[in-house]
């Protein structure tokens, strides 16, 4: 009877997503290659995405990133006494598993050519309560690095889990204490296509 050897399956699973993430390294720019109907269709949206966070219609999906990290609070004095205050994200990029990116204050998206984008909120929804508001959110910088980020233009926040501020702990005897709280989401970056918008990839459009 035929048994495998766990070293050997663990050394091919490797070698596998070792020879993924390095097919990533190659990150063609979809511009070089052609269009990205081939690969981005609106079975790449969750389901339920409010009509509220939907891109405008000159917007056309370009790539998606999974993150994993921590939103990040502080414990400060209101007006209204004492509360859990949001200060920035803290997460890593992925693509197909690999890490391609951080995700930090601004807010700010890097991915691993070092190109940037700042992004400001334009509306949210909050379709699970237990986790942080899926955003809708429009480029308003980006960094001297020509790159990945370079283009885009809006960004979703999505299928949130987790990341809410802590409901307790926060008062006159731990003003400035922090909170890391964890959090994972799926972000939705777009850019902008003014021929045949009718075309165009947008979750909640």
């Amino acid at each position: 009877m035929f048994r495998s050897n766990p070293l050997v399956l663990s050394s091919a699973v490797l070698a596998v997503s070792l020879a993924a993430c390095a097919a990533e390294d190659l990150d063609l720019d979809e511009d070089e290659v052609g269009s990205t109907e081939s690969a981005i269709s609106h079975r790449d949206c969750p389901d339920g995405v409010p009509v509220e966070l939907a891109p405008a219609a000159d917007q056309d999906l370009s790539f998606v990133l999974n993150a994993t990290g921590v939103q990040k609070y502080t414990c400060a004095a209101t007006a209204t006494g004492f509360a859990w205050t949001f200060v920035a994200p803290e997460a890593d990029l992925f693509k197909h598993g690999c890490q391609v990116g951080t995700h930090y204050a601004g807010p700010t998206w890097e991915y691993k050519d070092e190109s940037t984008v700042v992004a400001a909120r334009v509306a949210g929804a909050s379709p699970d309560v237990t986790a942080i508001p899926w955003l809708l959110l429009t480029a308003v910088s980006h960094g001297p690095d020509h790159g990945k980020m370079t283009p885009v233009t809006s960004i979703q926040r999505l299928s949130t889990t987790g990341g809410n501020a802590p409901a307790t702990g926060c008062d006159a005897d731990h003003v400035g204490a922090s909170a890391d709280v964890p959090y994972a989401a799926d972000y939705f970056f777009y850019r902008t296509r003014t021929k045949h918008p009718e075309r165009n990839v947008r979750c909640g459009g």
